[in-house]
């Protein structure tokens, strides 16, 4: 039971000041159906048995698999120093550093995050203290809202489907939300339509504040930013680019080709793909924007003694704790998460290799896949990651999980509407993938769409190479 400082007759007495029969008359204005609701537990069990049963649950995940699952979260080599380094109390159990003067170690380490961030960017500005990619590039919109003071942005349909829903979330309570067409065809396919984003933003009666794009997208492919960004500033919009950093160390960051904002996820920085996070979400802008981004801002100064020292600056309070004042609700310190990103950043040249090796990986994959049928199903530019036409889609998926081999994402899945989606695969490589598993991935599909059993499985009827309409299961 949850320990409560207020006796039965403390809390008898507030109810009738208040002039409600019981604790649950508060929460009248919450549609039922949206009330939280008691745990389902079972019954107590002895430290022993519990861990047991916990041990057996455990168990049941799939931790064999050869992996070529990212769709915005990616496996990466983490040096075993990061975790032994968060482990330490310090760190570990530090909360919002409001007090510099017994905070220094943690407003350092959030200071050397940003600034790393802020040379991976090439942006003037970096804020911690984003839950994730999707909270990030969702704040990031509305700082576009706030610097124009327009009420309305265009999101590509490029960008990460999680990212978008979330964008609309923010979105709700009357600001409005435009999404970008993609070219459906030729050697631009899968990247955003940029005729279609300029008839967007020719509409004089709903200004546009900011325009979002992906770089690599939610499909891998690389865009054209820079026109993008071009575009946007014609129509007196901001630029917010949605990337993925490790990707920058190969790619031109987003101040190089105009970026008022940039927003991701920093999972790949040293952060393991945990089921649900924590995460980290990045966020960076220009000068111009400092009084618009939300999050914590530490800057470097001198004490009265004259001794270097961090201090949060450019917010106030009111950012916690007055919602009418503050640029964001969110108010959460993920400093140990930006504390492993920062230990996890390999320099300039080991983080190049990483993203390198990956691309090679990611061409070597896309080679066997190729070969055994199941071509890429956009043909422009891409870094580690692509989608692959695969007839029957979401069955193939799931048979490969019986062969060991964890397609990446069938992306009939998260775009169900979708249809020139439904017979695809999205699939990455990253350093950590090896010859070997793309050789298992290439055999197991290619045993799957001829039809041939698993070995030591005898072949049944119907045995045969499937089709689109006979197992898309849609």
């Amino acid at each position: 039971m949850p320990y409560g400082p207020h006796a039965a007759g403390d809390r008898e007495r507030m109810l009738e000041v208040l002039g409600i029969p019981d604790v649950e008359a508060l929460f009248d204005d919450i549609p039922e159906a949206l009330r939280a609701i008691r745990l389902d537990l079972p019954e107590p069990q002895p430290e022993l048995e519990l861990a047991a049963r916990l041990q057996a649950l455990a168990a049941r995940n799939r931790t064999d698999l050869a992996s070529f699952l990212g769709a915005g979260v990616y496996r990466h080599w983490t040096p075993p120093a990061v975790d032994q380094l968060l482990l330490r109390g310090e760190w570990y159990t530090a909360y919002t550093p409001y007090q510099p003067e017994i905070s220094q170690g943690t407003l350092q380490s959030i200071y050397e995050y940003e600034s790393l961030i802020g040379e991976l960017m090439d942006l003037d500005v970096v804020s911690a203290s984003h839950y994730d990619g999707a909270a990030a590039t969702a704040e990031a919109a509305l700082m576009t809202c706030r610097a124009t003071r327009r009420e309305r942005v265009l999101v590509s349909r490029a960008v990460h489907p999680h990212y978008r829903q979330t964008v609309a979330a923010y979105f709700g309570g009357g600001l409005e939300v435009d999404e970008i067409p993609l070219v459906s065809g030729g050697e631009s396919a899968g990247t955003t339509d940029l005729a279609a984003l300029e008839r967007l933003l020719a509409d004089s009666d709903r200004p546009v504040a900011g325009v979002l794009a992906g770089q690599p997208n939610f499909f891998g492919l690389l865009e054209p930013m820079a026109e993008i960004g071009r575009l946007a500033h014609a129509a007196g919009a901001l630029f917010v680019a949605v990337v993925e950093p490790v990707s920058l160390a190969v790619l031109a960051p987003p101040g190089s080709y105009g970026a008022d904002i940039a927003a991701g996820e920093g999972q790949p920085l040293g952060i393991a793909p945990q089921y649900g996070g924590p995460y980290l979400g990045l966020l960076a802008s220009t000068d111009a924007l400092v009084r618009q981004i939300p999050g914590r801002l530490v800057g470097m100064t001198t004490d009265v003694d004259g001794r270097r020292a961090f201090v949060m600056t450019l917010r106030a309070r009111e950012q916690d704790i007055r919602r009418d004042k503050a640029a964001s609700n969110i108010c959460t310190n993920q400093a140990l998460l930006a504390l492993a990103a920062s230990i996890a950043t390999l320099g300039p040249h080991g983080l190049r290799d990483v993203a390198a090796l990956g691309a090679v990986r990611a061409a070597e994959l896309e080679h066997a896949l190729a070969t055994v049928g199941a071509p890429r199903l956009h043909p422009g530019p891409y870094l580690n990651e692509f989608a692959v036409r695969v007839p029957g889609a979401r069955q193939v998926h799931r048979r490969l999980l019986d062969r060991g081999v964890l397609a990446g994402l069938a992306l009939a899945d998260i775009e169900p509407d979708d249809e020139t989606l439904a017979d695809a695969l999205l699939v990455c490589a990253t350093e950590v993938t090896t010859s070997d598993e793309i050789a298992t991935f290439a055999a197991a599909l290619d045993d799957i769409l001829a039809g041939r059993p698993p070995v030591g499985v005898e072949a049944g009827a119907g045995a045969e190479r499937p089709t689109a309409g006979a197992v898309s299961g849609r």
